[in-house]
């Protein structure tokens, strides 16, 4: 298959124990010494970072998470990058580009003179054996490798040029979206796909990680050979908070200066704190609920414990009609969440499926219960629907410490019951859900994702060969869908390169996911913000425009940051000194057999990249 960036995460299974160790040992692998840094930085340029996120590692080829990809785009330069105007593709270690008429030869201009934080020359070199490690090495592809699944070749005619021929031609620029490593480092390391990568990074971007300690520490550190000038703050730390409502009071009496994540309710008992500037960005998150469609790998084997039911599309868009999401988004997000129709948010306007499309509906009592009489489904005694015999009751499965989900199930379980279903909210741990929800254990579930700006990887998650299997091998899948005729739209959009044409694809694919209803998108939520205006200022938005400052497709939301003037910013404020804290703690691993990473692979939605 060529059209295979949906098989980003395909080799993940096979490479289970040695990435599960890599998060649980220490010394597996060692790069090139670095020198030890031992100046203490200036607390009044070192911005500190309320987070609970997940890591794994610090491996650009082997980690997802949401935190440590992050770090990435920090951390290493790509080829090319996505602006914070728009978030449309803009210089990277690329100043400029082509594409030959058939749109499968790509041709690449690096800026000359550049940099690593370490000193050491950046060529185009670099580029070529970063995307070659990763086309030859599985242990190397098991984050981005479907980025170059595509690729035929790599060749670098000068130190300044990459010429990148493709197997099938593409629409989405492939410069995109892969971190770009130094090969002087990188090549000297034993075993890379089990690197943790996780002290004095050498890389290109405006900030390097400095150390990582499980349980205690993140730092990373300004870089001052990035090529758009070194960061005007010296560090960026992060603390870890289980508890959400302990980072709010954080930032209250100034032991951090950042926090992002905000429920509504914590966002406005912050509004009007002293030296608290808040923020609400329109983001690049979808929220959902996943409707177990009959899930199965690749090769069509079932498996799960899904409601037959579930099978048939009217059911599923009977619960689409059963929902009214419009009374659900503002009690429950209290209005700080967009309107959504597809899994491609309003914020990439261009590419998100108009609301005025045919097929998109709203919530309607009465033809909910017409689907589901068509589907066969009869009211009972008691008013909940029979077949067969069988009661239609359905287990919606939940974060039992997530309140927007704990409230939209409160919601949805008289919704449902008014259109003849019994619904279950089944609340538990992140683990235990992430468990469930691999092995298919579910009827429905809360689900999330961030998205990129180019849709071509979230729609390829949604095709037929993408799906996993019951243990999590093979590819990553979206919701467990598969329909053929959405399998052409996605390659037709792949190879189109008239972009009003592919417009047009993108937006009959998402209508087909959306008459097909294997998960009901509920609203983009808000990014819920906070920073200390004491103490910092500059963050950049992406976009621009109403945009988010954490969790971008992009460097720009920290490093144009710098300190306020100095009598705002003495570090006086109620925080700790730079070295007096407790850092950022690592999520426990649950290793059964040699499982225990596939746990981890959902976790929570806002893990997720």
């Amino acid at each position: 298959m060529m059209f295979v960036r949906h098989k980003l995460r395909r080799r993940l299974g096979k490479y289970l124990a040695g990435v599960a160790a890599m998060a649980l040992v220490t010394g597996v692998a060692t790069a090139p010494a670095q020198a030890e840094t031992t100046e203490a930085a200036d607390d009044s340029k070192v911005l500190r970072i309320a987070t609970d996120g997940f890591i794994d590692s610090f491996n650009p080829f082997t980690s997802f998470y949401l935190l440590p990809t992050n770090s990435f785009r920090y951390m290493y330069e790509n080829l090319v990058n996505n602006s914070a105007e728009d978030a449309q593709v803009t210089e990277g270690l690329a100043t400029e580009w082509d594409t030959d008429s058939a749109g499968k030869v790509w041709t690449y201009k690096m800026r000359p003179d550049m940099k690593w934080s370490d000193d050491e020359p950046l060529t185009s070199k670099d580029v070529a054996w970063t995307y070659n490690q990763m086309m030859e090495k599985d242990e190397l592809s098991v984050a981005n490798g479907g980025l170059v699944e595509n690729f035929d070749k790599v060749e670098t005619p000068d130190d300044q040029t990459v010429v990148i021929t493709l197997k099938k031609p593409q629409s989405n620029n492939p410069g995109q979206e892969i971190p770009v490593v130094p090969e002087h480092v990188w090549s000297k390391i034993d075993k890379p796909g089990v690197f943790k990568n996780d002290k004095k990074s050498v890389g290109s971007g405006p900030f390097q990680l400095e150390s990582y300690e499980a349980n205690k520490s993140v730092t990373l550190k300004a870089n001052p050979n990035f090529w758009r000038g070194a960061p005007k703050i010296d560090e960026i730390q992060y603390r870890y908070y289980t508890n959400s409502d302990a980072q709010v009071q954080a930032i209250r009496s100034g032991e951090v200066d950042f926090i992002t994540g905000l429920t509504p309710e914590q966002f406005k008992a912050i509004e009007g704190a002293d030296n608290v500037e808040t923020n609400v960005g329109n983001g690049r998150r979808f929220q959902g609920i996943s409707i177990n469609p009959g899930v199965a790998d690749a090769k069509n084997n079932e498996f799960g414990t899904g409601n037959k039911a579930l099978k048939d599309k009217k059911v599923r868009q009977a619960i689409r009609a059963g929902i009214d999401v419009d009374t659900l988004r503002k009690q429950v997000m209290q209005d700080y969440a967009q309107p959504a129709t597809s899994f491609i948010p309003s914020v990439y306007e261009k590419w998100a499926l108009p609301a005025d499309n045919p097929v998109v509906s709203g919530f309607d009592v009465d033809k909910a219960k017409k689907l589901l009489d068509e589907a066969g489904w009869k009211e009972g005694s008691d008013g909940i629907r029979e077949k067969d015999g069988k009661k239609l009751e359905l287990r919606f499965l939940t974060d039992s410490d997530a309140t927007v989900e704990q409230n939209t199930a409160k919601f949805l379980e008289p919704w449902m019951k008014d259109i003849g279903i019994k619904l279950k909210n089944e609340a538990s741990d992140v683990d235990t859900v992430s468990e469930r929800t691999t092995k298919g254990d579910y009827d429905m579930y809360y689900s999330g994702w961030s998205i990129n700006p180019d849709p071509d990887y979230q729609l390829g998650i949604n095709t037929c060969d993408s799906r996993p299997d019951a243990d999590g091998n093979g590819g990553t899948s979206q919701d467990g869908y598969c329909n053929k005729e959405f399998d052409k739209l996605y390659k037709a959009q792949h190879t189109e390169l008239d972009e009003k044409k592919r417009v047009d694809l993108v937006h009959q694919a998402l209508a087909q996911h959306y008459e097909d209803t294997p998960s009901v998108t509920l609203w983009y939520p808000n990014q819920l913000e906070a920073y200390r205006s004491d103490r910092f200022t500059g963050f950049t938005k992406q976009p621009t425009d109403g945009g988010i400052i954490a969790n971008q497709v992009g460097y720009w939301g920290y490093s144009s940051v710098e300190p306020a003037k100095a009598d705002d910013a003495s570090g006086q404020g109620g925080g700790m000194g730079a070295g007096g804290w407790i850092g950022i703690a690592v999520a426990a691993i649950v290793v059964i057999g040699g499982g225990g990473f596939l746990l981890n692979r959902r976790k929570k939605s806002e893990d997720r990249e």
